[in-house]
């Protein structure tokens, strides 16, 4: 299992999670059941696929070990194991949250990521 893995989510939606201490997910997460996360090296195609050219999002660091049994990899994308938390994301998991911003060529910047 990955060590950390990523949620991209607007800035306005995460500073309301800050304000309750837990995150229950994007208007996507609460119609599928689940929160979606990536891993390191899917975060960059999930911003490609579901946030092209959105400012104003965050790049949050989860410690998946923290997350207990209620993470789960699931096939997605091509079969690819994607993570997915079955229930509301406690702040405690929370390693850090680092702006998203959009480059000159239009695709998301990506802050550095820990491996």
């Amino acid at each position: 299992m990955q060590a950390t893995i990523y949620k991209i989510a607007p800035e306005t939606l995460w500073r309301t999670a800050e304000t309750v201490g837990r995150f229950d997910g994007a208007p996507i997460d609460l119609a599928d059941g689940f929160i979606h996360f990536s891993t390191r090296d899917q975060a960059a195609e999930t911003a490609r696929r579901h946030f092209a050219g959105q400012t104003g999002l965050l790049l949050i660091a989860v410690d998946a070990g923290a997350l207990g049994d209620k993470l789960v990899f699931e096939p997605s994308r091509g079969g690819a194991l994607f993570p997915h938390l079955y229930g509301p994301m406690p702040l405690s998991a929370v390693k850090w949250v680092k702006p998203l911003p959009l480059g000159d060529d239009g695709s998301h910047a990506f802050p550095d990521m820990e491996p």
